[in-house]
């Protein structure tokens, strides 16, 4: 199976050579890569070039987009740009980011894990951070969730489910919809991923309404959205986000914010939620 990764980059010089490295040490190697330079200001694109001339499976494109760190639309707009200059001849398509370390065997077992099952329309490992010099699980999200560090899929789910939304909670619609189609989700915990910045160091304070506005657009509902930023903030250990969700969440409503999935992906959403919550509570 040939996979392709697209990796957008914005003022990277500290980790992307890291990853390059991790990416030319696979026990398989990619087909592809392409490095998304989004307007960054260091030497991300000097670093990233010096690795594309000893390996030709990595590209580089230039883009220029505002500098400020939205979560979900600038960088997914750049997996956008960097999926563009891509042919389809791949089977197994990549979103990942440049500030991560990944085991030798990582792309080994991705691949091993989609011949498996023809249904497996995703999969990936887990996000490991830095504490007190040890590393530690980043425990943000449920076992079964991937993060959106690290995006691996299988070609006609990838397509099926429409390519990536430029928005906050991209990378939670995603396996939704690939449970709507009926495709499996996979995550393997033995496949270790050091995630070297942690999640959100980079977003803006008025970035923090974003999560709630994301619940409103993937269609959850007040109930669920409830429950979702509640939880989040404890997982956080900050519980005074709860309120900037729920603000997050009202202000997306009153103004009418359009949902990332249609109706009948909204019901299916919500169905599915409230499902995995009772499934918890038993």
């Amino acid at each position: 199976m040939k996979y392709y990764i697209v990796i957008p980059a914005h003022n990277e010089q500290d980790f992307i050579g890291l990853t390059l490295e991790s990416l030319i040490s696979q026990t398989v190697l990619p087909s592809k890569v392409v490095v998304v330079n989004d307007n960054s200001t260091d030497k991300t694109e000097e670093i990233v070039l010096n690795f594309a001339k000893e390996n030709p499976f990595i590209s580089i494109v230039n883009k220029t987009s505002d500098a400020i760190h939205m979560p979900g639309s600038k960088v997914i707009q750049a997996f956008h740009k960097g999926f563009e200059t891509l042919d389809s001849e791949y089977d197994i398509i990549v979103k990942l980011d440049g500030d991560l370390i990944l085991p030798s065997n990582y792309f080994e077992r991705i691949l091993e894990i989609f011949k498996s099952d023809s249904t497996i329309g995703m999969a990936g490992g887990f996000a490991y951070v830095e504490k007190n010099g040890e590393w530690i699980l980043e425990n943000l999200t449920d076992k079964d969730h991937i993060r959106g560090a690290f995006k691996a899929y299988r070609k006609e789910c990838f397509l099926q489910i429409g390519n990536l939304k430029p928005a906050m909670g991209w990378d939670t619609v995603d396996e939704l919809l690939s449970k709507f189609y009926n495709w499996k989700v996979v995550t393997d915990q033995s496949l270790i991923v050091k995630h070297l910045k942690p999640t959100g160091a980079n977003y803006n304070k008025t970035a923090r309404y974003k999560q709630g506005e994301s619940f409103y657009t993937l269609g959850y509902g007040l109930f669920i959205t409830t429950i979702a930023a509640a939880k989040l903030a404890m997982m956080k250990k900050k519980p005074l986000l709860f309120f900037d969700y729920i603000r997050g969440f009202w202000k997306a409503k009153k103004a009418k914010t359009p949902l990332l999935v249609t109706p009948e992906q909204a019901k299916f959403i919500r169905s599915y939620r409230f499902k995995k919550m009772k499934q918890k509570l038993i």
